[in-house]
């Protein structure tokens, strides 16, 4: 694979010089080509007429003028997968299970796409209406028992569209049990509704056929450097200094403590743990999470605070305030920024 990727040996400096279309990946001949033949079969099984295309592009999407999925780049090599994670940490759909999750969401708007579902009154009354336009930000309820939990973030909350891909996609995952999952919550109607929905069109052959690939890797002259500076930027928060009370009620500025460790220090030393916590309880993209932990510990820095005490209770202290945080910020709509899967 070296010798078919020269790239692939470049130090990342160097990869990051290279224009996205100059990396040349396919799905056809890597694991995505196995997972996407899976989809096919839980499509086929289901008795759906719909076979999606897919091909490599800068990030997850499926667009309403082909029955196809854009996959990124990133997935398609492991020298890529490398990158993504140095850069971003997370590798969204860099397992199976989780590609295979991102799958069945975009198989969702495959299918609205292909058989105009959302045109259906009883559709528009349980989801929404498809042409509402997509939000800048959205603001989750975690707590809803109206939709889903699929994706991260609480993403069918987002739009109409995704609302419908997510409940699919639940709908579509073999041995998901949704009945039970989903008992006396608000949603199971929709969950019912799909099931009575596909059930009707299986073996209709869909009106959508047309096999396009938008955006593919081939036409992207965006180098790697501008790729990922784009993309950090939408995980970004603005800096603040609302967190030193908090900060201070964990760790100690008293002087007769000045031996002992630095709490910024500390903070770094056990950043991976914390963050991997936090994001597997609220959801958060670890980037994120990555760049708070970077503000907290400047202003431990700035503060001169000190780790005092076990080192057990104020990993978990620190660990509930970046918890709590993380929920607040997603109520804020000037953080929380939508961007498509």
């Amino acid at each position: 694979m070296a010798s078919r990727f020269p790239w692939a040996s470049l130090p990342d400096e160097e990869l990051l010089e290279l224009r996205l279309k100059d990396l040349k990946v396919t799905v056809e001949g890597t694991w995505l080509e196995l997972c996407l033949r899976a989809l096919h079969g839980e499509l086929a099984q289901r008795g759906l007429r719909v076979k999606p295309h897919a091909w490599i592009s800068n990030e997850w999407f499926s667009p309403d003028t082909t029955p196809g999925i854009a996959i990124p780049f990133y997935l398609a090599h492991p020298r890529l997968m490398r990158l993504e994670r140095k850069m971003i940490i997370d590798v969204e759909g860099g397992t199976v299970p989780e590609c295979m999750r991102i799958l069945r969401h975009e198989a969702g708007h495959v299918i609205q796409h292909s058989y105009g579902l959302n045109r259906r009154r009883r559709w528009q009354q349980l989801f929404g209406r498809s042409s509402t336009r997509y939000p800048d930000f959205y603001r989750p309820n975690p707590a809803s028992k109206n939709y889903v939990q699929h994706l991260r973030l609480w993403y069918a909350q987002s739009h109409p569209d995704e609302d419908f891909a997510e409940t699919f996609a639940v709908w579509l995952r073999p041995r998901s049990d949704w009945r039970k999952r989903y008992e006396g919550w608000p949603v199971l109607k929709k969950l019912e509704y799909v099931d009575e929905l596909m059930a009707e069109i299986a073996g209709e052959r869909p009106t959508l056929t047309h096999r396009h690939r938008i955006d593919p890797l081939s036409s992207l002259t965006q180098t790697l450097a501008e790729h990922y500076k784009w993309k950090q930027a939408l995980y970004a928060l603005p800096t603040t200094t609302i967190y030193d009370r908090d900060l201070r009620r964990i760790f100690s500025d008293e002087p007769r403590h000045h031996r002992a460790p630095a709490a910024s220090t500390f903070l770094r030393h056990h950043r991976a743990r914390i963050r991997r916590m936090v994001a597997k309880w609220t959801g958060e993209y670890q980037l994120t999470l990555d760049s708070v932990l970077d503000e907290m510990i400047a202003r431990c820095r700035e503060l001169k605070l000190r780790a005092v005490g076990s080192q057990r209770e104020l990993i978990f202290n620190f660990t509930v305030l970046l918890t709590a945080k993380t929920v607040h910020s997603l109520y804020s709509p000037s953080r929380r920024e939508w961007f498509a899967l």
